[in-house]
């Protein structure tokens, strides 16, 4: 039977080596390649920055969802320790967390973690005690260990579907372009186009596409966020910046 998973690891780079997002990105290619599942992309959450929390430079997790055959799940839990604790950093304290959300019997609590994440220095012991509790997987593969607050966070705010932006941009919109809604919704980490603060664009509505465009969680879905720029584009949608999207 096919089951939906999230798969999220945190700490597991410094400033010299592959980042975080690779390795997810790495994980999901290797679960496509080994026929296990396929996957949805990766999304990036921004977690508590606080001189008591060690970070490499933002202290963000990268969750990875993918829909697997239930028969590889221990497989791919297994690969995915083994390969954090060979490929991470010498110096990093990776944190792995797999989760099957149909099984979480109390999400809520899940979800409250990861907002608490977002807003205070959380501990270890705490992250592993809920993982516990909830029947989640949480591992520890180098170092102190620390990563696993950010997995099991990370986790949590991909659950809950209304954080993170996606890792990398949205390969194939050439800045400048000027696209139609309708075929920015064939880009398959598009899953609608919304104003920033407002609602979702009609079919006909034209966007221009901006530098390093990218989709963000809200709702459960990918969405691309879009402002009006009345001066540059009059009736037309420009795609939010890097800045605007810092929120995410």
């Amino acid at each position: 039977m096919d089951t939906r998973i999230l798969l999220c690891i945190d700490d597991t780079d410094d400033l010299d080596s592959p980042g975080t997002g690779e390795l997810a990105e790495a994980i999901g290619t290797h679960i496509q390649a080994q026929g296990w599942g396929t996957t949805a992309p990766v999304t990036r959450h921004q977690l508590f920055i606080h001189p008591d929390i060690p970070y490499t430079s933002h202290n963000s997790s990268m969750c990875l969802a993918a829909t697997i055959d239930d028969r590889h799940y221990q497989a791919l839990i297994d690969w995915s320790g083994d390969f954090l604790s060979t490929r991470s950093a010498p110096d990093a304290d990776p944190g792995l967390c797999v989760l099957r959300p149909v099984r979480l019997a109390q999400p809520a609590l899940l979800i409250r973690f990861g907002h608490r994440a977002k807003t205070e220095v959380l501990e270890q012991r705490a992250a592993h005690e809920l993982a516990a509790a909830l029947g989640i997987h949480l591992s520890e593969h180098g170092g102190t260990g620390q990563g696993v607050i950010g997995a099991l966070a990370g986790a949590a705010l991909r659950l809950e579907g209304q954080d993170g932006r996606m890792r990398g941009t949205l390969r194939g919109l050439a800045t400048g372009a000027l696209l139609p809604v309708r075929e920015l919704l064939q880009h398959p980490a598009v899953d609608e186009v919304r104003q920033m603060d407002g609602p979702a664009l009609p079919p006909d509505a034209l966007v221009v596409i901006g530098d390093k465009p990218k989709s963000v969680m809200r709702d459960s879905r990918f969405v691309l966020l879009v402002q009006a720029d009345p001066r540059a584009h009059p009736g037309i949608w420009r795609t939010c910046t890097r800045q605007e999207l810092q929120v995410y």
